[in-house]
């Protein structure tokens, strides 16, 4: 097993014994189509941010899933012709504001709500982190840069599903 298949495995485990996503992983394409070009486009900020802030670096993506979640939710037909979803969030406020801008003006969180899915997404990206550096891979590597990146699609893929589930959309297998 792959250690991104293990870290997915592990995530969405963790999130199912809170009753935050369902047992049959969600399928979203339009959301799941957008990942390559989000990644690409995140990763300088991302990689740039680790060395210093690596679960910030972590965290944000999940923020970019469930953002791009609601997007497909709220008006896909305008959301999916914007070519640079990243960019399009990061520069509304700026790489460092990117999660407060996800929660308050996205996902529109106030109160407890917010302060819920900033220590949610912290304790995803700790655990991700922790996931990450168990894996004893050499920084800087070509091999690094894979560990990384697989990180993030399931940071995004977690956070589309969270969104997802919250949404109301449930997922059962299709006999």
């Amino acid at each position: 097993m792959t250690f991104e298949q293990q870290l997915h495995d592990d995530l969405h485990q963790h999130f199912l014994a809170q009753g935050l996503v369902d047992k049959q992983f969600p399928e979203c394409p339009d959301v799941e189509q957008r990942w390559e070009a989000i990644a690409q486009s995140y990763a300088p900020d991302g990689i740039r941010e680790f060395a210093q802030y690596p679960t910030a670096s972590l965290g944000w993506m999940m923020y970019i899933g469930m953002a791009v979640a609601r997007y497909w939710d709220d008006d896909w037909g305008i959301y999916a012709h914007i070519a640079d979803l990243y960019t399009y969030m990061r520069d509304k406020r700026g790489y460092d504001n990117l999660d407060e801008y996800v929660r308050q003006d996205v996902l529109l969180l106030k109160g407890n709500d917010y302060d819920a899915i900033e220590r949610l997404v912290a304790d995803t990206a700790e655990r991700t982190y922790a996931a990450l550096r168990h894996q004893h891979i050499e920084p800087g590597t070509p091999e690094a840069f894979r560990a990384y990146v697989a990180c993030l699609h399931q940071l995004y893929l977690m956070g589309m599903a969270l969104e997802l589930h919250h949404l109301g959309y449930h997922m059962t297998k299709l006999n």
